[in-house]
């Protein structure tokens, strides 16, 4: 089987590529294309998120492709320790630990600790915006993807003058390990990547060397290790910060921008959202299964393992297929219908399962909510244009928009006043 996930049919409709490998009796597929195995069903790849001990994550990082010798001499410049996507045991229990220690991870944590940093750059953004009315806007640039950054930056105490080389490094450390870029690109991606570690070891270095801390993730880790490197060592702290600062953004700019294109690509939904931000939560927790923002993620098999009737080697790398995995009619009614009130949502895979259950999804739900809820008040009449096309950055893992052009109509439309009740009413019974 060909996946062929950086052109054609992959690239504008995942699903439909998804339904074929579900609807393969054998489930598990070997794709010649990357030269990994593809596990979609729902309970295999809960399985395997859930046995790190078979379903490793040491190649996590590690580019899908052969990556050309001028690259690789930079990357392996990279001294950073694994400790959280691509950690396992004993490293990972132990920065795990540390973690739930020193960010916030439950919905009450999240509230008190980073809700008022979030209303805040909301508030800022989405006045913005509104300021521009008329306008055609890229809600990507200008919404989906700053606002995390923003918020990210705010919790590791980094300051804002950095988001736009903290964007350009991030964007890159995703395009350099699950896309496809040519050699001259993979020196230029790594050399970033490089660059970016060197920050983040700065980062550290500053607070260390100043005496200086405050309340940030930084000041909070280097508090949490009191000196003993059995705990958290120095590099590990300037790693938490590397990972925090692409995990803590890049996927929730992914989920605020399928969030927003899942309301505005049917206006009955983004009527019914002003006029009850009730809605708001259960619509994000459904786009979250619809559309995750990641939608493959690696493992690499430790010994031979079956899994349905097939058998996977050791050593293999996999590709645990959580879109498809979130479309299986095993484990959702309906699956390809987009409804906010299903019963069934919490199954879905998109924040993981099992030991790397993603430590920020709290801190995203919070983000995804208030944003939505804040842009549907100030500005009801945003609708997209008539210029948008749906289509994503070619990605193995990341299923991230291009654009989303929107135009910024701050008084809702007397067109949507008039059917704003029934609409309501159809997607609260959808």
């Amino acid at each position: 089987m060909r996946l062929n996930p950086f052109t054609g049919l992959y690239l504008t409709d995942p699903a439909s590529m998804w339904r074929r490998i579900l609807d393969d009796p054998d489930g598990v597929h070997y794709a010649e294309d990357l030269g990994l195995w593809l596990i979609s069903r729902h309970a295999h790849v809960r399985r395997a998120l859930a046995d790190a001990t078979t379903f490793a994550n040491a190649l996590t990082l590690a580019p899908v492709y052969e990556v050309c010798p001028p690259a690789l001499n930079v990357i392996m410049q990279l001294d950073a320790p694994p400790t959280t996507a691509a950690a396992d045991p004993p490293a990972h229990p132990r920065t795990r630990r540390a973690l739930r220690a020193t960010f916030a991870n439950t919905a009450e944590r999240v509230e008190a600790e980073y809700g008022e940093i979030v209303r805040r750059r909301v508030d800022q953004l989405v006045s913005r915006l509104a300021a521009r009315q008329g306008d055609q806007v890229d809600l990507i640039p200008e919404f989906a993807t700053e606002l995390p950054l923003l918020v990210v930056l705010d919790i590791l105490g980094v300051p804002d003058a950095d988001i736009g080389r903290i964007r350009s490094w991030a964007d890159g450390q995703i395009a350099l390990i699950w896309g496809q870029p040519d050699p001259a690109e993979q020196v230029r991606l790594a050399q970033g990547l490089l660059e970016f570690w060197h920050y983040c070891e700065d980062l550290v270095r500053q607070r260390l060397d100043s005496g200086h801390r405050g309340e940030d993730f930084i000041s909070r880790a280097l508090d949490y290790r009191d000196d003993d490197d059995s705990v958290l060592t120095v590099p590990e702290v300037a790693s938490l910060a590397f990972n925090l600062l692409v995990a803590g953004h890049e996927t929730t700019a992914g989920l605020l921008a399928h969030t927003l294109d899942q309301a505005l690509s049917a206006p009955q939904r983004w009527s019914a959202i002003t006029a009850d931000p009730g809605l708001v939560p259960a619509f994000v927790g459904e786009t979250l299964r619809f559309a995750p923002a990641i939608d493959g993620w690696l493992r690499v098999t430790t010994r031979d393992v079956t899994v349905g009737a097939v058998t996977i080697p050791a050593g293999a790398r996999c590709l645990l297929l959580i879109g498809a995995a979130n479309r299986d009619p095993a484990a959702f009614h309906d699956p390809d219908r987009f409804d906010p009130h299903r019963a069934d949502v919490g199954n879905h895979l998109s924040f993981g399962h099992g030991p790397h259950f993603c430590i920020g999804a709290g801190l995203a739900r919070l983000e995804a909510g208030i944003a939505l809820s804040r842009l549907a008040e100030a500005i009801p009449g945003l609708r997209l244009s008539p210029e948008q096309h749906r289509s994503y950055k070619p990605n193995v893992a990341f299923r991230a928009h291009r654009t989303l052009l929107a135009i910024i109509d701050v008084p809702a439309p007397a067109g949507v006043l008039a059917v704003r009740d029934g609409a309501t009413a159809e997607v609260r019974a959808a």
